[in-house]
């Protein structure tokens, strides 16, 4: 289709025009650029479930809108690998960066097709469903927090299985992995990247297995951190030769010793005050990693006694912060959730494709859409997003 039939580009605004030219820079091919923009424009201006075909009709009224749509976002060979970076710069350079955090984003399915999908019990449904899984990286920073790249979870019998691997095309590097391998490629990336390597990380690790070897890989990419673990977190005494425990045992032994800091927080604006124990551990060695060896990390508990049933646990790499600096960083290991909730509004749970690249192309795109409500004032992003402003 020719590039002057693209309708939906032209319901944007400056700010858009300038956002789609910054964040898919990085996209070889015009065609490949003038598709992006107007499937990031179509994706903003199209209210209500964000189907292909609504999609295209919002780009133009011609049938080879639908077409060129479904080439590029399925058959075309864009790396989302680079764009998402070059979203990633846009939001650190203008959003006010706060964190790294991460989290799960569940996308129900009917059938068996789709890339990924599969049977699990979800724990907020109470019940188990077909479905996707995916784990996203989020941006939080004074402007929301952003997602910025995502990685599929894989089960075995997608990745094993030959023919399913050809039917949606899963590249030969892509394998069945852990939750906790995705977070580290993740911390790979940032960290490659000096101008995302600075930004702190905060996630929340309760649930994750091999919890110690996340803490461990951000450590030896350089990356601060605060990882709030569970109190069964095998750790070992910053010095000396005495065995492993639990992180709960080990600091309620050595917390007598040390009085606490009590720090100050806000909470829904009204000051609260904890008292938090603060202390050092190494981590055990692990299984084709490094030697816990030298490495010591400073670690937070509180609130409460130590070793309490309400307890929490943080270990963290930044021994000069204040410990209340340490604790307003943590919180936002949970700003991921939020921002999953709101990403329904930008399509991802309404893409119908099943190969591994077209979901990968509609996460970017919808990552896009979420960053450029969050870089752009409300009332223009209302006006932008109103249903008469697509283009006939």
């Amino acid at each position: 289709m020719p590039a002057g039939t693209l309708g939906a580009p032209s319901i944007g605004t400056h700010e858009l025009r300038t956002f789609a030219e910054e964040v898919f820079e990085p996209l070889q091919r015009a065609d490949q650029r003038r598709w992006a923009h107007a499937y990031l424009g179509a994706l903003l201006s199209v209210p209500g479930k964000k189907t292909l075909q609504r999609l295209a009709k919002a780009v133009s009224p011609a049938p080879a809108a639908a077409h060129g749509l479904q080439q590029f976002i399925n058959a075309s060979p864009l790396d989302w690998g680079p764009v998402r970076r070059s979203l990633a710069r846009a939001v650190a350079a203008q959003g006010l960066p706060r964190a790294w955090t991460v989290a799960e984003l569940t996308i129900p399915k009917r059938g068996v097709h789709s890339v990924g999908v599969h049977r699990r019990f979800d724990t907020e449904l109470g019940r188990t469903v077909n479905c996707q899984l995916a784990t996203g990286l989020f941006l939080a920073a004074a402007i929301g927090c952003v997602p910025v790249d995502w990685s599929l979870l894989l089960e075995e019998s997608w990745c094993a299985d030959e023919e399913r691997r050809a039917r949606a095309r899963i590249p030969p590097s892509v394998t069945a992995r852990p939750a906790w391998g995705h977070i580290l490629d993740f911390a790979a990336d940032v960290s490659a990247d000096s101008s995302l390597s600075g930004i702190p990380w905060a996630l929340d690790l309760r649930r994750t297995a091999e919890a110690g070897t996340v803490v461990e890989g951000l450590a030896r990419r350089g990356l601060d951190f605060v990882c709030e673990v569970n109190a069964a977190e095998p750790a070992l005494p910053a010095y000396g030769m005495a065995p492993s425990a639990g992180l709960g045992d080990l600091l309620a032994r050595s917390h007598p010793r040390r009085p606490p800091v009590v720090v100050r927080r806000a909470v829904t604006g009204r000051p609260e005050w904890l008292a938090v124990h603060c202390g050092e551990v190494r981590l055990p060695g692990r299984a084709g990693e490094p030697s816990g060896g030298p490495r010591v990390y400073r670690t937070l508990a509180g609130p409460g006694g130590v070793g309490g049933p309400g307890a929490r646990y943080w270990i963290t790499s930044l021994a000069d912060w204040r410990a209340e600096e340490v604790l307003a960083l943590a919180r936002h290991a949970a700003a991921g959730e939020p921002a999953v909730r709101d990403l329904g509004h930008f399509g991802v749970q309404d893409f119908e494709g099943r190969s591994y690249p077209g979901w990968h192309h509609h996460m970017t795109m919808a990552s896009a859409a979420h960053a450029f409500t969050r870089l752009t004032a409300r009332s223009r992003v209302m006006a932008l997003a109103a249903p008469d402003s697509a283009c006939a």
